[in-house]
């Protein structure tokens, strides 16, 4: 492995995915995609979300790093990357706690994708898949993504991994 991180050093990082993942740690980006290092941009958050592109001078990390990979790194690929039995999507279905109001309002990100109020494993489910499509849908805010994904030379990918399975299902925004 050390040439491998001399090679990184010496052409800096070239990968052509960026994986926008969950930060649950039994998501593990590497090795769900069997890459070694320098082949993947990661970004993890909580519920794997994705902000609407916003042009104010607030503090953005996930947006800055959508950003990053889209105009600098010029990926060729971004993967949204959700999961079974998710803790954010979870939350959703509980009450709001006032002890956490940034997760409180991070998490209305996802609220769209809830169909159903009541709570049941069926519609966990289901809604974290559709928030993994609300994510993919909401890339195509950000100016930087939609042009090069209508140019032909970016792909948006919405991945749900199935952690009791250890398998990975794309999904299709369609269905």
């Amino acid at each position: 492995f050390r040439e491998h991180y001399q090679r990184l050093v010496a052409e800096g990082q070239q990968p052509s995915t960026l994986f926008l993942g969950c930060a649950d740690s039994r998501v593990v980006p590497d090795l769900l995609t069997s890459a070694l290092p320098g082949d993947l941009f990661v970004i993890r958050n909580v519920g794997n979300l994705v902000p609407p592109f916003e042009a104010d001078a607030g503090f953005h990390g996930t947006s800055a790093g959508i950003e990053f990979a889209a105009l600098v790194l010029e990926v060729k690929d971004i993967v949204i990357c959700g999961h079974s039995h998710c803790g954010a999507i979870r939350a959703l279905y509980a009450p709001l706690r006032g002890d956490a109001p940034h997760m409180t309002r991070w998490l209305e990100l996802a609220r769209p994708a809830v169909i159903d109020e009541k709570m049941t494993e069926d519609n966990l489910r289901r809604t974290e898949m559709r928030s993994i499509v609300l994510q993919v849908e909401r890339l195509l805010t950000f100016p930087s993504v939609r042009e090069r994904v209508e140019r032909g030379d970016l792909c948006l990918h919405g991945w749900y991994y199935v952690i009791e399975e250890g398998r990975v299902l794309g999904l299709e925004a369609e269905s």
